[in-house]
């Protein structure tokens, strides 16, 4: 019994947590299946994107920037060691269109979005708007989830394409003005070694942890508990299934991307 019983509670969390993930999956498919059946709700879609894409920009800006400078320094000083410091502009876009910009893009999207998402529709189920809704025949997943999921899909992207920017900006500032670079030298070497697939590989897991944010964020919130303190719970549950998922799925990606 004594070694029966720790086994038995590991059994009971592994079904657990797999029984967690296939309703995570039925809902996701479920969403998806509505993709192209009507009615439509343009406002909601719009009122979403602005939301998740336009509004996140300020932090996404910031955090690549200050990424790419640091990035900038890590490199020239470990490159040193090796005499390999012009490897800087290379290496400093090639691991933000890659790695760091959709990655950290994804996880400060997910702390502010998947946070308010899951608010947002738990807070609707606690005061019952939910059920307004389902009695004045309006699908919820229509109306609340398959907005918010398609424009934080379609957003992310977006971000991350500007965060690239920034970010290659901001590591180019910090080689210009404080490692020495020529300028014209900088950009040149990182057009160079840059290529389209590192670029569109990077907008693809966009994409995804885009998906994920609005999903996670949907599905909490939609199976919050009453009262706040579910609420509460739905919003941490949310903020960090969000990003266990993108590191994982960052990773997948990146063996289906990179590993020939």
């Amino acid at each position: 019994m004594i070694l029966v019983a720790p086994i038995a509670t590991l059994g009971r969390t592994v079904l657990a947590f797999l029984a967690y993930v296939g309703r995570i999956a039925l809902f996701a498919v479920s969403v998806v299946s509505h993709l192209f059946r009507p009615p439509f709700y343009p406002r909601e879609f719009f009122i979403a994107g602005m939301q998740i894409g336009w509004f996140s920009l300020p932090m996404v800006g910031l955090t690549a920037v200050f990424t790419g400078g640091a990035l900038a320094l890590q490199i020239y000083s470990g490159g040193s060691r090796f005499n390999a410091e012009a490897a800087v502009p290379s290496i400093v876009a090639i691991g933000m269109v890659r790695e760091l910009g959709p990655v950290l893009g994804g996880l400060m999207v997910a702390a502010r979005v998947a946070s308010s998402i899951a608010a947002e529709i738990g807070t609707m189920k606690v005061t019952e708007q939910i059920d307004a809704l389902v009695t004045l025949s309006t699908n919820p997943l229509k109306y609340l989830v398959l907005p918010r999921v398609l424009a934080s899909t379609l957003a992310v992207p977006i971000l991350v394409a500007v965060g690239d920017a920034i970010g290659i900006a901001g590591g180019w500032i910090v080689g210009v003005q404080r490692l020495g670079f020529n300028p014209a030298t900088y950009l040149q070497n990182t057009a160079d070694f840059l290529e389209t697939w590192d670029v569109v590989s990077g907008l693809c897991k966009g994409a995804s942890f885009g998906f994920i944010v609005a999903i996670m964020g949907c599905y909490h919130g939609m199976n919050s508990s009453r009262g706040a303190q579910g609420v509460g719970a739905a919003t941490k549950t949310a903020v960090v299934m969000a990003s266990v998922l993108i590191l994982t799925t960052n990773y997948l990606l990146t063996e289906v991307f990179f590993t020939s």
